[in-house]
């Protein structure tokens, strides 16, 4: 596939969605509250940024900030800053 359809792009907002609501629910489990609280600064930038892309039709530039806010969620779970447990979503368990 060569082109990043408006459906493509739905399932992956409702998938970041979805990770980024269980992120901001989630325990933490390290010590270090100001980086979480700057790791989901960032990943609500970049879904912001893939919101304002979208709406001016920019697929490419929308799909890329998405994975970059989706990047940040599974780092985030990887090093213990979102106590979260779904595979489906992050790249944990």
């Amino acid at each position: 596939m060569k082109e990043i359809t408006d459906e493509k792009l739905k399932k992956y907002f409702s998938v970041t969605e979805k990770a980024l609501g269980l992120a901001l629910k989630s325990g933490n489990r390290t010590g270090m509250k100001a980086e979480r609280d700057d790791c989901l600064d960032m990943i609500q930038r970049y879904c912001s940024d893939a919101e304002h892309f979208y709406k001016k039709g920019d697929f490419i530039n929308a799909f890329a900030a998405l994975n970059y806010a989706h990047g940040w969620l599974d780092c985030g779970a990887r090093i213990g800053l979102f106590d979260v447990h779904d595979s489906s979503l992050f790249t944990v368990d």
